[in-house]
Order: C-alpha cells, then structure tokens, then sequence
C-alpha cells in the first residue's frame, strides 16, 4: 500500500468532509446506520491475526454482501456523495468519521478522531461480527478477539440508543428508545426498566444484565449519564482505531513539517553566507 502522508492539506479535507457529513446526516437522519457503517468496518479486527478492523474493505461487495451487513449499502452510497467531493480521504478514514459524526450530530459526546487509516481490498471471513441471538459469552468471544474489554462492551452497546432493527435486514423489527435520533442513555434506562411494547431488546441486550460485570456498567450508565458518555467517547476511539497506530500518522505529519522548516532553514543559513561573502568582496574591492 501506497503511504498516507497527513499533512496540512489532508487534515483541512478531513475537517470539509466533516462539515459535509454533518449536513448530509442531518439531511438524511442516516446517523444510525452511518454509525453502524463505521462500527461494522472496524468490528472484524482481530488482534491475534491483526487482520480486519478499520481499513475500508466494507465497500467491497464481499463484505457488504455478508448477512451482518444487511441494508450496509445505503451507508456506503451516502459516503460515495462525500468521497466525491473529498477524494484524497481514505475509505478507511471516511467510514470513521461519518461514525463520530453521527454521534455528535444526535447529541452524543464528542469522540477525538485522528486520521490516517490505510485502505484495504482484503475483506475477512463472515462471522466475526456479534450475533444477536446469542448471550454473554458471545459477545466476550466477539470483543475480546477485537483486543477491547468488559467496559467496551457495554458502552459501545449503548450505541443501540440509535436506530432501529429492521426484519428484512436482521430479522428483528423495533427501536430499543422512544428516541432512534437522540444520542442519551436511554438504551440502559429502557434495558432495566424491562421489555416495553414497542421497544426492541435483542439476546445480546438481555446478556448486559443477566451477566454481573456487565451489568454494574449498566446501572452506572442508568444512574449517570456523564459517566457513559465518557466512557462511550473512548470506547469508541478504541474501536474506531483497532490494528491503526494515531502516532504514526502523526509523525508523518511532524515530518513533514520539521522537513519543511529544516529546508528553510538551511536556504536562509546559505542566503546568509553567500550574502556575507558578497560584503566581503566589495569591502576588498573598495
């Protein structure tokens, strides 16, 4: 892969995309699915294998073609408006984005994004997505394999404040919040507070209290929603940089600069010589 250099002109296409992401999910209310665009790109990542994870190969129809990725396309046509206008990003970088952004434009907290992502064509197997049906268990298998821990777990699961299941994407059908636009903590509330008519909880939502650890996170998040929104910021950050190193992206960009501001300095260094050298020849000439 060809290497992504972020350097000022990348990072002010990065900061346009994010204007444009911010009008187009409010345009469209897609901030779920842009949100679950971004969760299932970075979801695959393995840390044994250091395969999967954020790196845009959700837009190869291998991926999005997976049966955890039902109903993934839209999300994927509503980016391509953005890459249109933005084609240095990365895909890898897009999709991220578009997932920080749909937090923040519901009145989310605000997740810290750094770019750099690389690009990937090599889609993942199916089946390292978190299956619904399933419990506890499951899901450590699913997010410990990812590297992230019993907190992550619960956190990004509040992300279930957004959006709805659909039959023929999922074969579920509901919101789990009276809300699916604003980004709170009523997940949990509506989780303790127990099945609702017309509100969804899937197996994998039910896990969050039969299971002890998780379910301490849970009456935390019910009683103090600063306190999820903290934690849901850096779970996020966590998942959205899974296999992707922020520093080295950051170097590149410092090296750039330093480069920058070395070859200057090394161009006014000589201007000075070669000027002192003049003052010398026309004092001897005087």
């Amino acid at each position: 892969m060809a290497l992504l250099v972020v350097d000022t002109e990348y990072m002010k296409e990065i900061d346009k995309a994010r204007r444009d992401l911010r009008a187009l999910i409010a345009y469209k209310n897609c901030a779920p699915i842009m949100l679950r665009l971004a969760w299932h790109d970075a979801g695959t990542y393995d840390v044994n294998t250091k395969t999967g994870g954020p790196n845009g190969s959700i837009r190869n129809e291998e991926e999005y073609s997976h049966g955890s990725n039902n109903g993934l396309k839209i999300a994927l046509d509503f980016c391509e408006e953005v890459k249109a206008k933005h084609p240095k990003i990365t895909y890898a970088d897009l999709y991220q984005l578009a997932g920080v952004v749909a937090v923040e434009v519901t009145g989310g907290p605000t997740v810290d994004f750094v770019p750099g992502r690389k690009d990937s064509k090599i889609s993942p197997k199916e089946g390292r997505l978190p299956d619904a049906k399933q419990g506890a268990p499951h899901l450590r298998d699913i997010f410990y394999r990812m590297g992230l821990s019993d907190k992550d777990i619960v956190a990004l699961s509040g992300g279930h404040t957004l959006g709805r299941c659909h039959p023929e994407r999922s074969g579920f059908e509901g919101p789990w919040t009276r809300d699916p636009l604003k980004f709170d903590n009523s997940y949990f509330v509506e989780l303790l507070n127990g099945e609702s008519e017309g509100l969804l909880q899937l197996p994998t939502d039910k896990a969050l209290l039969e299971d002890p650890e998780f379910r301490r996170y849970v009456e935390l998040y019910v009683k103090d929603e600063d306190a999820f929104f903290r934690d849901y910021a850096a779970s996020h950050k966590k998942l959205s940089e899974l296999g992707f190193s922020p520093s080295s992206s950051k170097l590149i960009a410092n090296d750039c600069t330093v480069l920058a501001q070395g070859a200057v300095g090394v161009a006014v260094a000589a201007a000075v010589v070669i000027l002192g050298y003049f003052y010398e020849v026309r004092k001897r000439m005087k």
